[in-house]
């Protein structure tokens, strides 16, 4: 053989291909609870049910293009102002008193960074995507590491009664957080086949309710009021590990309550079907759409400025609150660029947009005009770097 000609190469490859083994093991040790749980028996057949359940996996509509290599080839050509390195994060520490006062509008927003935000609405408080943890990953040693600790200890965070979760990516489900939420009182609301992971991790059944898109559920809070909850379609994907891909559904979420309604985007790309949202459940008082984290080589993971401000008025919202962006690097582009373009977009739109600091709250129907704290960087417009989904011609099945 050619190796035997070559001893000391056989040898450097041996204990290579050892220690990648070995690495590789440890990997997914280290991750093994993290990674979460599949679904079986009656939640799994309850999913093979649904009408996007296609040959195994959750599908979209609208395929998504993407040219990941041409992705990853981007984050060599980060800019400089990729993430806060020298000027930090203004960030508010949320007073937890804040929360012993109803919001005198019946609406109010807290925005802790990234998708987790207190929703406070018609006497319901929701806690949505929570994240608390250091990193966006199955590990707490590795990834993707938070520029700012959470504005409010999720110790002092104020009872709630609904945990609302849009999919199950890790920088929307986190272990180390959900961990400690296991024993909380309240209502886990969730799309198919994340309520597995919940379980798995010590969430018990009754408090899991898990939906299908235009599915929806009642919760009343402890004020009395019902709150209706209706799962909304968007345009992702799922999964925690290399092997679970597309095994759990994605979605947005509409809450309903008597007086207010609000839309959580969840990650979606632009697509036809939000209109439907608008048409069925619009309009919304205040829409939380995420904005960041966005590439023009995966336009369909998620709508990019511009699309987001599009997906506000497709849905029928009065009030946008751009999120998903300001906490972590997940894409090349600079961390202020999502709201300076969103900024851009919605005055040429006539569109209201509230941008609280992470950590402070807004009452969405007081808002007017936007405040801005974060510092003046440089940024690419969206001429410069078009963020354009496909497939909008695509009608929904």
């Amino acid at each position: 053989m050619f190796l035997n000609r070559f001893p000391r190469l056989r040898r450097v490859l041996l204990v290579g291909g050892v220690g990648f083994v070995a690495f590789a093991l440890f990997m997914i040790a280290d991750g093994w609870v993290a990674f979460g749980k599949g679904a079986v028996g009656e939640r799994a057949e309850r999913m093979h049910q649904s009408k996007q359940w296609h040959d195994g996996v959750f599908e979209n509509p609208q395929p998504m293009w993407n040219d990941m290599v041409g992705a990853v080839l981007s984050l060599s050509s980060t800019s400089s102002v990729v993430s806060p390195t020298e000027i930090p994060v203004d960030v508010v520490k949320t007073d937890p008193a804040l929360f012993s006062t109803p919001p005198s509008s019946g609406l109010r927003v807290t925005w802790f960074g990234h998708s987790t935000q207190l929703i406070e609405i018609d006497g319901l408080r929701v806690l949505t995507d929570p994240v608390f943890g250091e990193r966006a990953s199955p590990y707490t040693w590795v990834g993707p590491k938070r520029w700012y600790a959470p504005p409010l200890a999720l110790a002092d965070v104020p009872a709630v009664d609904v945990v609302l979760i849009s999919h199950d990516h890790h920088d929307h489900l986190q272990y180390e957080t959900m961990a400690q939420l296991t024993q909380w009182p309240v209502t886990f609301v969730v799309p198919l086949g994340v309520g597995a992971h919940l379980e798995y991790w010590g969430v018990p059944r009754e408090r899991i309710v898990e939906l299908d898109w235009w599915d929806k559920t009642t919760v009343k809070g402890k004020s009395g009021t019902d709150i209706e909850f209706v799962c909304t379609p968007s345009r992702h994907a799922s999964g925690r590990q290399v092997l679970d891909q597309m095994s759990t559904l994605w979605a947005s979420w509409a809450v309903i309550g008597p007086q207010h309604r609000a839309w959580f985007s969840g990650d979606t790309g632009l697509f036809p079907g939000l209109k439907d949202i608008g048409d069925k459940l619009g309009p919304f008082d205040v829409t939380m759409i995420e904005a960041g984290q966005y590439g023009a080589n995966w336009p369909d993971w998620h709508l990019g400025p511009e699309q987001a401000v599009t997906a506000h008025q497709m849905v029928r919202g009065k009030v946008m609150m751009p999120v998903h962006w300001g906490l972590w690097v997940l894409a090349a582009h600079g961390w202020t660029e999502p709201v300076e373009r969103v900024v851009v977009a919605a005055k040429a739109n006539n569109v209201v947009v509230a941008v609280p600091r992470p950590g402070e709250s807004v009452e969405p129907t007081t808002v007017t005009e936007v405040k801005q704290w974060w510092p003046a960087l440089p940024w690419l417009t969206a001429e410069q770097a078009p963020i354009k989904a496909t497939g909008m011609g695509t009608p929904a099945r």
